[in-house]
């Protein structure tokens, strides 16, 4: 099988790893697998398997208006269709809207490459504006098949846009996860023998940091010895640290950055929450769980009511209500039996979203666009 991977980058984010995992399990299959990104190498933060062929168009220069955006996209979809008719793949697959977008139009009457998009998020609470909302629409179509990550999703896509195949695939999770720089240790945050509540995801506003800053917050003088880590990096440290000042609690809650080392971080957690606004299938919460970790998460859309178990290996908090998140986090952290019995639980997300079985999806799906008539 020769499969291309076409992705915006292949930096630190959660469709970007699910991209670095899948390829690098089918390359230990033997498969011929190239990731193509917009962005240049250099921007690379997941290790890729040596026999993965890497091609970076780096074609992510910031358009300043409406004519500069239409001809940088042009010349997006000028570079995929180049690459693809140079090295045709049987399968092209792209991952995240945009990239479906260009890859839809760049396939577009070439027999020698089939080509799948991947909803990474749930489109109603990702907006991106009315052309490109019209160009999923409208080119979506043009797609042999399109990936949902929830049910919820695969509906969405088949309501408004012009898909004809739509399969709901989940995000598989590998355990144990690899090290790569940059490594925080625990052990220089925060010391052993205090608990520590864990959360991961950029600092950005749908991650719902601010919620939970002010959920800790009421906690922190009821649970003297937890500590609060939110790892990851974005655009809205500067706002967070300040809410921390803020409220006082900056002893008390820890922004050490993104870490190569996640799992290390999970191992020494003693619980996980997610505090976003909205979801695709978040690839730290079932990571965490696979660690053994009890998990608090809203119930937002998407994602976390198709992972989280209630009341067998987590709890599910009605989305953004603060006040039933911070009496959520508050029974868990008082109770350590009912922890571990969550905990004891929370692993069987191995099996769950097996690699073997979430992959078996992929190419499930591939061998029936590949026997389509041309």
């Amino acid at each position: 099988m020769r499969l291309f991977i076409f992705i915006y980058s292949i930096g630190g984010g959660g469709a970007e790893r699910v991209a670095a995992n899948l390829a690098n399990y089918w390359a230990t299959k033997g498969w011929e697998i190239t990731i193509v990104t917009l962005s240049s190498q250099n921007q690379d933060f997941y290790e890729l398997h040596p026999a993965i062929k890497r091609i970076a168009l780096e074609l992510t220069k910031e358009s300043t208006g409406v004519l500069a955006g239409l001809w940088q996209s042009i010349r997006r979809v000028v570079a995929i269709r180049r690459v693809l008719r140079q090295n045709q793949p049987d399968i092209a697959l792209g991952m995240m809207t945009t990239t479906n977008i260009i890859l839809a139009l760049a396939g577009f009457g070439l027999s020698c490459t089939k080509t799948i998009g991947s909803e990474h998020a749930y489109p109603p609470q990702s907006p991106l504006g009315y052309i490109w909302e019209t160009l999923r629409c409208r080119t979506y179509g043009l797609l042999n098949a399109v990936a949902a990550l929830t049910s919820e999703g695969k509906g969405w896509i088949k309501t408004n846009t012009t898909a004809q195949k739509v399969s709901v695939i989940p995000n598989a999770v590998t355990w144990p996860l690899s090290e790569q720089e940059p490594k925080i240790r625990p052990s220089e945050m925060y010391q052993s023998e205090r608990k520590l509540l864990l959360a991961v995801g950029r600092l950005s506003l749908i991650k719902g940091f601010d919620w939970l800053i002010e959920a800790f917050s009421i906690l922190v003088d009821k649970h003297p010895d937890w500590d609060l880590v939110i790892l990851g990096e974005g655009p809205l440290r500067t706002t967070l640290e300040k809410q921390l000042q803020e409220t006082g609690i900056e002893h008390r809650v820890f922004l050490p950055g993104l870490a190569g080392n996640i799992g290390e971080w999970y191992e020494s957690a003693d619980l996980y929450v997610m505090s976003s606004r909205s979801e695709g299938f978040p690839m730290t919460l079932v990571e965490a769980m696979s660690y053994g970790l009890a998990a608090v998460s809203f119930d937002c859309d998407t994602g976390p009511r198709d992972i989280i178990r209630h009341e067998l290996d987590g709890l599910l908090v009605s989305p953004g209500n603060v006040t039933e998140l911070t009496a959520n986090l508050d029974r868990l952290m008082s109770d350590a039996l009912t922890r571990q019995r969550f905990a004891d639980r929370a692993v069987e997300v191995k099996e769950r979203f097996s690699m073997e079985r979430i992959t078996e999806m992929w190419e499930k799906l591939f061998e029936e666009i590949l026997l389509e008539q041309k």
